[in-house]
């Protein structure tokens, strides 16, 4: 069954990682897709993701993104134009930025981080926004925070700050939109097997992400493509009646702290 016959979505950090699963998922269930990114090159390996897209008999784009920059996302949902519009958008661009106790955060570092991860969603929003309520055929905007943006964790606090902002600042949003059939929703992830996990943020494959994976309920970290099936559910008719809401992707580890 294609979900998303006939519409087109906006990922934005879609070369790599979740983003990139999320492209892979919606293209396969009939979506267009214009992949969003600062590169095109997957961090992974392998092809780029619009051409892997292609390469599968669907339709794609590639296009240079800076989600802290808005003039970068208005030209990604304008890309969506030849397919028919931008019918979907997804948030997904972030950084986890320097593990440090506050008191030793660069304050430069505080603005890149808040930037990509809070002001990049603001952009991404507000750019389709306006486009979904203009064509009048409603839509939905899912934005990316994480278990981080559900519970404050030490060591990450601005990381933690701006991903509650995206929480709250989607669930205004939601209201805002609504009346125009425009639907907002967050999805928080908790450890998940990206380049974010192993390289950035070493969690998975060292001794304490292993201590952590024997208490988590399900056993096991997500995979991107855990993250891209809770956004199908939220890009499609399937969640018509579903807006302002969380849906948390962790395996059960918050419920069972």
């Amino acid at each position: 069954m294609s979900l998303l016959e006939g519409k087109t979505a906006v990922v934005t950090g879609a070369a790599s990682g979740n983003g990139r699963a999320i492209a892979e998922l919606f293209a396969e269930h009939g979506a267009a897709v214009v992949v969003a990114d600062v590169r095109d090159d997957p961090r992974e390996g392998g092809e780029p993701t619009h051409e892997l897209v292609e390469s599968r008999g669907g339709d794609a784009v590639f296009v240079e993104c800076d989600v802290t920059n808005y003039d970068d996302c208005v030209d990604a949902v304008e890309a969506a134009d030849p397919f028919g519009g931008v019918d979907i958008m997804v948030n997904n661009a972030g950084i986890v930025g320097p593990q440090v106790p506050l008191v030793e955060l660069d304050m430069d570092d505080y603005r890149t981080l808040m930037a990509v991860n809070l002001d990049g969603v603001f952009h991404g929003s507000k750019a389709a926004a306006l486009a979904m309520v203009e064509h009048g055929n409603g839509g939905s905007i899912v934005n990316m925070s994480s278990v981080a943006g559900m519970v404050g964790y030490g060591g990450i606090t601005p990381y933690s700050a701006a991903k509650g902002g995206v929480r709250l600042f989607s669930y205004a949003l939601a209201n805002e939109l609504g009346p125009d059939g425009v639907r907002v929703n967050v999805v928080h992830p908790g450890v998940i097997e990206t380049a974010m996990t192993t390289d950035d943020s070493p969690i998975v494959g060292t001794e304490a992400g292993e201590q952590l994976k024997a208490v988590l309920p399900l056993r096991r970290f997500g995979t991107p493509e855990d993250v891209a099936g809770v956004c199908l559910f939220l890009a499609s008719d399937l969640s018509s009646y579903v807006t302002a809401e969380s849906i948390v992707v962790d395996g059960g580890n918050l419920n069972s702290a």
